[in-house]
């Protein structure tokens, strides 16, 4: 039996009876069962120290909680390597409007029973059921991981440098994340104690690595004559390789700050943006020259995936301004055949948006599903679907 644990206030574990339990699930299984106020970051602590990891990992780990980041299916640093939660959630606990709770909460890699409807709750911010527990397929924790901070002298260079990553490095690449020297010089500016691993103003875009594995001299081999390569190859300008865990942690830490120093400039307006890795810089030079002196723009994200985080920087909130961004962004990204939500959903703000990314009939069918689970509208009303999908016909 799977024990399921609540760490949501726990600064550590105690090692109880049912944590113990919990742990000889995982040592056979790998599966994790808890509640869905679990802060993610209780929950890579304690997995960690089992012999595992969580699939999923976040700048916010420290506040947001699991139930959340299922309901919002939520994607992350690790995604190129582990896919999405659909892929990585056995199964869930869901309270329906009327108070029904659905116990799906299966551990079983393999269930072609019926439909499964847990990806139903998946993703849905909340608005079919409220999820309150879930089952996690978790990785192994390997032995070796390596970080490489790379400069590029142009967005071609960060693409090729991408496939060529892809071929080279296959099952150890965990993740591939890209920022363009706006970025960089936001977080260098803004930010308290992050320095650049290499000259901040030499370069037009910076990619950081990450490799893991279970042989730590065959893996640092293979990402070193990876980097040869490409420096021989001209698509790598300079780079360094973290030498130890602090080193590591500082090369995320540009990264994951960059969030955080947009904030620093006043008003910011955010896109979470999917598109073809081709056309994926596309939208930053538009908007810059759009924009003009008006605004920073700046662009970063998930380059393994096709995820950007367009980021737009003004010293205040101005309607003049926004009417130049919108529906522009979400114009070109539909044209691109783009997403204009990637991972962070459509909540209150993008919900009549929906329709740049879906087809009338699939939000139609949306909303009849909505409509089904929760008839009087009490579950997150607002969020995702626009009023006029809920319309009775």
């Amino acid at each position: 039996m799977f024990i399921g644990i609540n760490l949501e206030n726990c600064s550590s574990i105690m090692w109880t009876r049912a944590c113990t339990k919990l742990a000889a699930n995982l040592l056979i299984n790998g599966i994790l069962v808890c509640e869905a106020g679990c802060i993610l970051e209780n929950l890579s602590s304690f997995l960690e120290n089992e012999g595992f990891i969580m699939p999923l990992d976040l700048g916010a780990k420290g506040s947001c909680q699991i139930g959340g980041n299922v309901s919002t299916n939520a994607g992350g640093l690790r995604f190129i390597r582990y896919g999405s939660l659909h892929g990585t959630i056995l199964g869930i606990e869901a309270v329906l409007a009327n108070g029904t709770v659905l116990d799906m909460l299966g551990t079983l890699r393999k269930d072609n029973t019926g439909y499964d409807l847990k990806h139903l709750f998946i993703g849905s911010e909340g608005t079919l059921g409220i999820v309150t527990k879930v089952s996690i397929l978790t990785p192994p924790k390997l032995a070796s991981t390596n970080i490489a901070f790379l400069a590029c002298k142009d967005f071609i260079s960060c693409q090729k440098l991408l496939l060529g990553a892809k071929r080279a490095l296959g099952e150890v690449l965990s993740a591939f994340e890209f920022m363009d020297s706006h970025s960089m010089d936001l977080v260098l500016s803004h930010l308290d104690g992050v320095r650049s691993p290499l000259p901040a103003s030499l370069y037009n875009f910076y990619i950081l690595i990450e490799t893991t594995g279970s042989d730590e001299s065959h893996d640092k081999m293979k990402l070193e004559a990876f980097l040869l390569q490409s420096m021989e190859e001209g698509l790598i300008l300079d780079g360094v390789i973290a030498q130890d865990m602090n080193q590591s942690a500082s090369f995320w830490r540009v990264r994951e700050g960059i969030s955080e120093a947009s904030v620093k400039l006043g008003a910011v307006y955010k896109y979470d943006l999917s598109l073809p890795i081709n056309d994926l810089y596309g939208i930053v030079e538009e908007m810059r020259t759009r924009l003009g002196k008006a605004a920073i723009v700046i662009g970063y994200g998930h380059l393994g995936d096709g995820n950007l985080h367009l980021n737009i920087m003004t010293t205040r909130y101005d309607s003049d301004i926004l009417a130049q961004m919108e529906p522009f962004v979400y114009e070109w990204t539909a044209k691109h055949k783009g997403s204009i939500s990637a991972e962070h959903g459509l909540g209150l703000m993008k919900a009549d948006k929906i329709h740049y990314s879906k087809p009338p009939e699939t939000v139609h069918l949306m909303g009849n599903i909505k409509k089904l689970l929760d008839p009087s509208g009490i579950l997150n009303p607002y969020k995702v679907l626009p009023q006029s999908s809920l319309l009775d016909h």
